[in-house]
């Protein structure tokens, strides 16, 4: 990339403040253009019968919950992203389980991979791009602050599987309005 999409001026390769990649970045507006595949992978951490969720500090849904989960890195896989996106935001160690819920948003040109884990102690805290971390029994989620569709989805199928048992491997299209 040589030219900010934004304003078409040159860009340049440098870090960003709070980010550990080169990126192309406007030498004007400074508008940083990321080059990330549309893949958003996350992990759904268990620490005996509750969940580890991430209050949100950055848009789209700040202060809204969600498993520690983002855009995939060049160069690695959907379980080294979901280990990653876990490890900066919610400074959780996890051991990745099945992948276990696929969801397909077209309308925003993205898929959604979410894998069950296994949280391996209680060393989490809010990394950079969460306000607060917590464990969450099923009766205590804030299922009206839950903050993507996808998430949601994600959660109700584990406690449904878990009540019934067995785990099974989702995959789903969530269209405009559903």
């Amino acid at each position: 990339m040589k030219y900010c999409s934004a304003c078409g001026a040159e860009v340049g390769l440098r870090v960003p403040a709070g980010d550990q990649r080169p990126r192309h970045v406007c030498t004007a507006c400074g508008s940083i253009h990321y080059l990330n595949p549309k893949l958003v992978a996350g992990a759904l951490p268990i620490w005996e019968d509750k969940v580890l969720l991430c209050r949100r500090a950055i848009e789209p849904r700040s202060g809204f919950w969600t498993l520690p989960a983002g855009f995939m890195e060049i160069g690695e896989s959907t379980g080294e992203a979901a280990i990653r996106e876990t490890l900066e935001e919610a400074c959780a160690r996890i051991e990745l389980g099945e992948m276990y819920t696929l969801v397909n948003l077209p309308q925003i040109s993205q898929v959604h991979i979410i894998y069950r884990a296994r949280l391996l102690d209680l060393d989490f805290a809010p990394g950079e791009e969460s306000l607060e971390t917590r464990l969450f029994a099923e009766h205590e989620i804030p299922w009206e602050k839950i903050a993507f569709r996808s998430i949601y989805l994600s959660l109700r199928h584990y406690f449904k599987d878990r009540a019934n048992g067995h785990f099974l491997f989702r995959e789903e299209t969530l269209g405009a309005l559903s």
